[in-house]
């Protein structure tokens, strides 16, 4: 597409609006959706540790004559 100006460009031909909000939604929900992904990451990797020390320590109990 070719436009005269930069107020053509943003305009769209009298569609700007749904067009530029459109990306704007667009842009909201994949970064939304990089922060979740982020979020969710950081929690998994923290319950794994939790499990990894939890199953050593029952190991370090079960060979001292524990449980």
């Amino acid at each position: 597409m070719f436009f005269q100006s930069w107020s053509d460009f943003l305009n769209m031909g009298g569609y700007g609006f749904y067009v530029w909000l459109s990306y704007g939604v667009s842009l909201a929900a994949i970064v939304g959706l990089i922060v979740q992904s982020y979020r969710g990451k950081k929690t998994i990797l923290a319950e794994v540790k939790r499990e990894l020390a939890r199953e050593q320590r029952l190991q370090a109990n079960k060979t001292r004559g524990g449980l």
